[in-house]
């Protein structure tokens, strides 16, 4: 059986929103440790700075009460809640924790506190990394 096309859109979103859940705890795992080992990529000035605004994002929507976006077009495109799609269910539980409102305020800003804080130990690099000299012809 065919499965309805909200529903095969509501699992895009939903996994829309499970990359950027783990984008964002790579990158608070990952630039300490990028900067203790000497890896390059966590000083790209353009990946550190969507990582900080995702934050910002995460942080501001918390503070003012908002669910995340992807979380309304999901229920959206489920039709206001019926979360009952294979996957789909597990995933909810492993992104949607029955915690208190002031946990998720916290922990997110505290979360991009912590992404500010590396933007200074761990600074990106100002200058571009040197490219490749081209080829002569």
């Amino acid at each position: 059986m065919a499965a309805h096309p909200a529903a095969l859109l509501a699992a895009v979103v939903l996994a829309v929103h499970l990359a950027v859940v783990f984008f964002n705890l790579f990158g608070v795992v990952a630039v300490p440790l990028g900067g203790w080992y000497g890896w390059r990529f966590v000083r790209v000035r353009w990946w550190r700075a969507l990582h900080v605004a995702a934050l910002a994002a995460v942080a501001l929507q918390a503070l003012f009460g908002r669910a995340c976006f992807l979380t309304l077009w999901q229920d959206a495109l489920l039709g206001g809640g019926s979360r009952a799609l294979l996957i789909m269910s597990w995933v909810d539980r492993l992104l949607f924790w029955p915690l208190p409102m002031w946990f998720f305020v916290a922990l997110y800003a505290l979360v991009f506190l912590y992404a500010l804080l590396l933007w200074r130990l761990v600074p990106p690099d100002v200058r571009p990394a040197p490219r490749a000299p081209a080829p002569r012809i």
